[in-house]
């Protein structure tokens, strides 16, 4: 009798999931477009040159604006971030070789070469870079420079990008039930600092002679890098 109650509860709890994958199934296909907003969006943040907003401030606006499921939110946001870096990783060395002196490309290229040398540790500074609330332009800026190949460095940056926007949607779905909370959340002294330091290590990319820093430990600023 015991076996007989425990096969039934166990055939409703399967068949009550069955319900809920359907009906999530079903809402996802039925809201396409607002996920395919979400991956815009996320490539748009991430395909630009310079430090913009975090990719996950539009997927947390996205998805309290549409009720979306957060694990599909992330999901698709990350999919468009990392395209988004491996587009950048495609264009800026042609836009680097208009815009910026030789010495500053090979400078960089340098630098690029230097990091390949460290093999895993390198991979662990890009997964530990990745999960701190900082733009990571800077990161994939100076691989496209120096020529990485975008496999190198997408696979750590996607475990750390991963885990970091998860956190992050879920702790925005949870402080920012408005979009007047999110704007505000937008414009505090958090967000601010976070874009501070992204300028600062673009500045410290393109400015810093690494050649010099790293083969005769001397630290040299060089301004005139543009052509």
């Amino acid at each position: 009798m015991r076996t007989v109650i425990l096969q039934t509860q166990s055939n409703q709890i399967l068949h009550l999931r069955g319900r809920f994958e359907k009906v999530l199934l079903q809402k996802v296909k039925n809201m396409w477009w607002q996920y395919l907003l979400v991956f815009i969006g996320s490539l748009l943040f991430d395909v630009v040159p310079f430090p913009f907003p975090p990719a996950f401030t539009i997927m947390v606006f996205l998805q309290i604006m549409f009720g979306l499921n957060i694990w599909v939110v992330i999901v698709v946001g990350v999919a468009g971030s990392i395209l988004g870096r491996y587009i950048l990783t495609l264009y800026i060395p042609l836009l680097a070789g208009k815009i910026f002196k030789r010495s500053k490309n090979e400078d960089v290229q340098f630098l690029g070469k230097k990091m390949k040398e460290k093999g895993w540790r390198s991979q662990m500074v890009i997964i530990a870079y990745s999960l701190l609330p900082l733009p990571t332009t800077p990161l994939f800026l100076a691989a496209g420079m120096a020529k990485i190949k975008a496999l190198y460095i997408i696979p750590a940056f996607f475990i750390g990008k991963f885990i970091s926007d998860t956190i992050a949607v879920h702790l925005g779905k949870y402080a920012a039930e408005h979009v007047k909370n999110l704007i505000e959340e937008a414009l505090s002294w958090k967000s601010i600092t976070s874009l501070a330091m992204g300028l600062l290590l673009l500045g410290a990319l393109l400015f810093v002679d690494w050649r010099s820093l790293i083969q005769k430990r001397k630290f040299q600023l060089k301004f005139k890098i543009w052509k």
